[in-house]
């Protein structure tokens, strides 16, 4: 599998619509858990301005399709989305560096 980010900067109705649409975001993401190496929110002090989130998947299409069927995408709470294949090689996640495995 290969990993993919996406990184979803929210739109000025961001905030309203993420409280109106979590509980759908939420199970989601529960229903696909095991498809995501991480996800969660971009901070700006106590404020939500975002999203970052991991997909795990074949290629980039497979990665949109679960991607675009999160709710919060289809109510449109992120302005600006940029996907790129990630690749883990240094960190907790990957226990430590991967280079030297």
């Amino acid at each position: 599998m290969t990993l993919y980010a996406f990184y979803c900067r929210d739109g000025e109705q961001g905030e309203e619509l993420r409280t109106r649409f979590l509980a759908d975001h939420l199970a989601h993401v529960e229903a696909n858990i095991e498809r995501y190496a991480v996800a969660g929110p971009l901070k700006q002090g106590e404020a939500t301005v975002g999203s970052l989130l991991v997909i795990k998947a074949e290629d980039e299409a497979e990665a949109r399709v679960l991607f675009e069927a999160d709710p919060y995408f289809r109510a449109g709470v992120w302005q600006a989305i940029r996907a790129d294949q990630f690749m883990a090689v240094a960190g907790d996640w990957v226990g430590g560096a991967a280079w030297k495995k």
